[in-house]
């Protein structure tokens, strides 16, 4: 951990309440996951704020997954605006039309199936990789792809949690 995420991490832990809970929020809809990071408060280490990442993220409801899954667009459209969801689909950015329009029908198909989006940790693979993942998960029954849903969500969840306490750092300090 460097000193600059020390330095945001602290102020993080010592932010109001309701900004330390937009935070939360844009990295996370879940309004239950933010409040157990919140009521946890302060973090010694992000390594900690990871692990109450996680704990949360077990302890979701159905219900809770489906408001946390409805804060990301479908893959290969992202939120017209918004820097997250375009930064961690990169990898659909230089796809071909045949491949976007491939991947739009199978999210169709899997929001058919499951009711919500295909969720999926996109930084860092392709939209091959991602178009692989539908297609192989979409055979899943709903509570296989709910706790794959979870565990996807929680390695979204600390990339973004990682980014909020360096923001956080960036935007106390400018």
């Amino acid at each position: 951990m460097t000193s600059s995420t020390t330095l945001g991490l602290a102020r993080f832990n010592a932010s109001a309440r309701s900004a330390a809970a937009a935070a939360l929020h844009e990295a996370c809809a879940s309004s239950a996951w933010g409040s157990k990071l919140l009521s946890r408060r302060p973090y010694a280490t992000v390594e900690d704020l990871f692990a109450a990442s996680d704990a949360a993220m077990a302890e979701l409801t159905a219900e809770d997954l489906a408001e946390a899954m409805a804060g990301h667009p479908p893959i290969g459209r992202p939120k017209p605006g918004d820097p997250t969801s375009s930064r961690e689909q990169r990898g659909m950015a230089g796809a071909s039309e045949e491949l976007k329009a491939e991947m739009l029908e199978l999210n169709l198909a899997y929001q058919e199936k499951f009711g919500h989006v295909f969720l999926i940790c996109a930084t860092g693979r392709t939209g091959e990789q991602m178009r692989d993942a539908v297609k192989e998960r979409i055979g899943n029954s709903p509570e296989q792809e709910r706790e794959i849903v979870r565990s996807e969500l929680g390695k979204i969840n600390r990339i973004r949690l990682t980014r909020l306490v360096e923001d956080w750092k960036e935007e106390e300090s400018a």
